[in-house]
């Protein structure tokens, strides 16, 4: 079965692929992203208001642009929520201090944003959300979140976004600092994708009665 991920981050759909890897070792899922589209495909505006909005936003602009055959389209949208700051960068952690914003430039201002914050303030969770669309439209939706602080500096090289600042207290470190492997155990990517198990192995089964 294939699932095209709505995103030409080569990190996301790495990890994607990996964790439905272990969650689905019985089921043959061939995990792609965006990437082969080249220029063709450009993002769509991320309007919403929350985390599962937008990721309903991408799912279904992917599909209507490449409409792959048997298969499926999984939107996501990933960030995270701090506390002291209410919640933000929030939908907005991609960008929070730019359009066009690195993850280095990103880390940067949220640590400028938490200078002199006390550590039991820093509190904050990465929330990821997911949506499945298929032929017949949205076939599944999950949501996951991962509790834990945001550090004074970064730790680690691992991950991408704002891993080397998240200190992941059922880890005992960052997620910078973590292998894929111990991330895939607690991250909010990995338990979103677990809710979406049931309308994966729903959709091979009846891709595979239909053969």
């Amino acid at each position: 079965m294939k699932i095209t991920v709505a995103t030409k981050n080569p990190g996301k759909t790495r990890e994607i692929r990996r964790i439905l890897e272990s969650l689905l070792p019985d089921v043959p899922v061939e995990v792609v992203d965006l990437t082969a589209a080249g220029g063709s495909y450009e993002s769509p505006e991320e309007t919403g208001s929350t985390f599962i909005e937008n990721a309903e936003m991408k799912a279904r602009y992917a599909w209507e642009k490449s409409g792959p055959s048997g298969g499926l389209v999984l939107g996501e949208d990933s960030g995270l929520e701090v506390d002291y700051l209410h919640g933000m960068p929030g939908v907005l952690s991609h960008r929070f201090s730019g359009p066009e914003a690195t993850d280095e430039e990103n880390n940067a201002a949220l640590l400028k944003a938490l200078e002199g914050v006390s550590w039991e303030k820093r509190t904050a969770r990465y929330r990821c959300a997911m949506v499945l669309v298929g032929a017949g439209g949205v076939v599944g939706r999950s949501e996951g979140t991962v509790e834990g602080f945001i550090l004074r500096a970064p730790r680690g090289t691992g991950g991408f976004g704002y891993d080397p600042l998240f200190y992941c207290p059922e880890l005992g470190k960052a997620f910078g600092e973590s292998s894929g492997e111990e991330k895939d155990k607690v991250s909010h990517r990995a338990r979103a994708l677990a809710g979406l198990v049931p309308a994966i192995r729903r959709a091979y089964q009846t891709q595979h009665d239909n053969l």
